[in-house]
């Protein structure tokens, strides 16, 4: 089943055309083609191995297409590398890897912030310049329920404190795109509706395009405004959530007969 998802936006904000990857003989991503709009928050499910993160990484930079284009507001940036994909507005929570473990929550959402700012990355500048950079730094932490951990080493953070802090760094880079990976993945029961929460609210100011790769079906039937499912790297389904989950091939090879 493959169903066109419209929007009321003319124009989309991120595009992806015949996009594909290769890995030797073993197609990973094959011509995948979606458009993605302001205000709309898309899931990207599918089994182990279906090409979701590949799909993302090809996005985002982190890997180079073997074929096909990725435009964002029009702008062909196949080419850019991942450094100048974010400065062009695309961003991504990358499940721990971007955070500096031995700095402090603060700093790490500092050298966001001053990113952003076009300060640059330069973690003994002086906060007392930049008191505004600073002030925001601490809404962020604050909108991740991390405040009353500013000032601790991110190697002292729990998994699901690491996961939080991601998603305040990517706040803070105030990206046009929103990629998420797994963002609740090892959240304890407590710590899920902080970052589901925070999704929705992004999700409700109409004004950030939002992807999201998850497994877990209550999140996704919390969040999605739309669904794309990919298997052995291809494109299989794209629609609205309760048409895409209840197709026979979602639910007989992607999420298990009887879903609840």
């Amino acid at each position: 089943m493959q169903t066109s998802s419209t929007s009321t936006v003319s124009s989309p904000s991120l595009s992806t055309r015949d996009l594909s990857i290769h890995f030797g003989g073993h197609v990973a991503v094959n011509q995948v083609s979606a458009d993605f709009y302001p205000g709309s928050l898309t899931v990207i499910v599918g089994p182990n191995g279906a090409g979701k993160t590949t799909y993302f990484n090809l996005i985002s930079g982190q890997l180079n297409a073997s074929a096909g284009s990725v435009s964002l507001f029009g702008q062909d940036i196949t080419k850019f590398g991942a450094a100048k994909r974010t400065r062009a507005g695309i961003g991504r929570a990358f499940q721990l890897t971007n955070l500096f473990p031995h700095l402090s929550v603060m700093e790490n959402v500092r050298l966001a912030v001053q990113s952003r700012a076009g300060i640059g990355l330069n973690i003994f500048s002086l906060w007392s310049s930049h008191r505004e950079l600073i002030q925001r730094a601490e809404h962020y932490l604050d909108r991740v329920a991390l405040a009353n951990r500013s000032n601790d080493r991110v190697i002292t953070l729990s998994h699901g404190d690491k996961r939080k802090l991601e998603v305040a760094i990517l706040l803070a880079l105030e990206p046009e795109i929103m990629m998420f990976d797994e963002p609740t993945a090892g959240m304890s029961v407590d710590e899920v509706p902080v970052v589901l929460n925070l999704i929705q609210e992004v999700k409700s100011e109409k004004n950030k395009t939002i992807l999201l790769v998850e497994h877990k079906m209550d999140v996704v039937r919390s969040l999605a405004d739309r669904i794309i499912v990919l298997h052995n790297g291809t494109l299989v389904a794209d629609g609205e959530p309760a048409s895409v989950m209840a197709s026979a091939i979602v639910q007989e090879a992607y999420l298990g007969k009887g879903v609840a």
